[in-house]
């Protein structure tokens, strides 16, 4: 990321708060919050697409646009999803949805701009993960993002049966992380694999 992102007011708190938001019919809507309950930014995942397509805006009415996420396939259990600044239409990185070991265990895999693995986003522990599938879903999901061995940012679910939310932890060391894809990935936590706990 570069000097310029890193000044911007988006990205400068280590802890952000995403809450979707309940009854909506079509498509999706996710709000991140900072530490103090600013909204800093707003994702519409738009329906009816064949494609899953999610626009990220600085503001409610969906102007200033910051990234998007755009799946490659359709309806696709193994989805790769690019992500893209939508002002200079450059690609970010991406994240691929490890489809088969997502059945026991949600996995994954961060891609550099050139699609080379880099990191993964994977949750917490196999225990966990198999009593939150077939014992009780109401155990809040936890995820550790890496890249390269290293821990850079933690996604938290807070248990609540009526609202979703999930806490982003970024750690001071994010070596390898453009910001804009360590939102992507908990966008995408909230979206897909969100759909299974509540």
């Amino acid at each position: 990321m570069s000097t310029e992102l890193l000044h911007d007011p988006i990205y400068k708190y280590p802890q952000y708060t995403l809450k979707r938001q309940i009854m909506k019919m079509i498509g999706g809507r996710y709000r991140i919050f900072g530490p103090g309950g600013e909204l800093v930014l707003v994702a519409e995942k738009e329906g009816f697409k064949l494609k899953e397509q999610i626009h990220v805006y600085r503001l409610e009415n969906r102007a200033d646009p910051v990234f998007g996420i755009f799946a490659r396939q359709v309806l696709d259990f193994a989805a790769t999803y690019d992500v893209v600044d939508l002002v200079t239409n450059q690609k970010l990185g991406a994240l691929q949805r490890k489809g088969w070991k997502s059945i026991a265990r949600d996995e994954w895999q961060i891609l550099d701009p050139w699609d080379r693995p880099v990191g993964l986003v994977v949750e917490d522990s196999m225990a966990m993960a198999l009593i939150r599938r077939f014992i009780s879903n109401l155990i809040p999901q936890n995820y550790d993002g890496t890249i390269n061995g290293v821990k850079v940012a933690d996604y938290r679910q807070s248990w609540n049966p009526l609202v979703y939310n999930l806490t982003i932890d970024f750690l001071p060391d994010m070596q390898g992380l453009d910001r804009r894809v360590g939102f992507a990935a908990a966008i995408l936590l909230a979206s897909i694999e969100g759909r299974q706990s509540g």
